[in-house]
């Protein structure tokens, strides 16, 4: 008899702005309420209106609550592209960078990501995945959902226990970022190191973040499918604390 699958409540909400804000207050209230495990985070354009309601509800804090949260701030982030550091603009770190670690005022060293530059990438994963577990894992992890499933880096097929590593990105994952590498996927970089499934599923609580019509195929599988490596966003769907966050334009109906 088929496993059934866990039942999905998605918060459907108006519009993109409404589910960055939604976000926002989720990762802020973590922060203030439960510090001790670091945040998980990710990027792309799916978060840059959540880093950018962020800032804004952030700096509505008392002075003692900023510094509460700057203070006590640890993060993760899932992924880097292999070849790119801090001091290339495409790079998820340069982005962080611009989005959060200058603009709340944080220390670089409490923002960690890969590091896309390493001699041995594969070395890198290891020691990246290891580093996030001498931290204690993730608390709350953020996502996005990629056109093909993909949850940080973790292409199709994906099993739930890959951990972190280092893998080639598919060319339909390098067209939807070209984007950001001026419209041409071949300025893509064909490699990427990511936190894996066995890292996220761990964490404490997950937030699923689906914005936008383009991703309406790919949720309306996520709320269809049996769990299985080629969705693997689907494994998600086993976690007791996931929160799915959608807007209008992205809701199957």
């Amino acid at each position: 008899m088929p496993t059934a699958i866990p039942e999905l409540a998605p918060q459907v909400l108006p519009d993109a702005a409404a589910v960055a804000e939604r976000v926002a207050s989720l990762l802020l209230k973590t922060r203030l309420e439960q510090p001790g495990r670091p945040l998980g985070l990710a990027t792309g354009r799916t978060m840059e209106p959540v880093y950018a309601a962020l800032r804004l509800r952030l700096n509505a804090l008392s002075a003692p609550e900023r510094e509460h949260v700057r203070r006590g701030w640890q993060s993760f982030n899932l992924d880097e592209y292999v070849g790119l550091g801090p001091d290339d603009h495409t790079s998820f770190a340069a982005a962080m960078q611009r989005q959060l670690t200058q603009p709340l005022g944080l220390d670089p060293a409490q923002v960690h990501l890969p590091n896309g530059l390493a001699s041995d990438p594969l070395a890198e994963a290891r020691r990246y995945g290891a580093q996030v577990a001498a931290a204690g894992g993730i608390g709350l992890q953020l996502l996005g959902l990629g056109l093909n499933g993909h949850v940080g880096f973790n292409e199709p097929p994906c099993p739930p226990e890959a951990a972190c590593r280092c893998l080639v990105l598919s060319d339909q994952t390098r067209q939807q970022n070209a984007a950001g590498f001026g419209g041409d996927p071949q300025n893509v970089p064909r490699r990427a190191i990511t936190l894996g499934l066995a890292e996220i599923l761990a964490a404490d609580a997950l937030v699923l973040v689906v914005t936008g019509s383009a991703k309406t195929a790919v949720l309306r599988r996520l709320l269809q499918e049996q769990p299985n490596a080629g969705l693997p966003a689907s494994w998600l769907r086993g976690h007791p604390r996931l929160t799915l966050l959608v807007d209008a334009a992205a809701w199957p109906g």
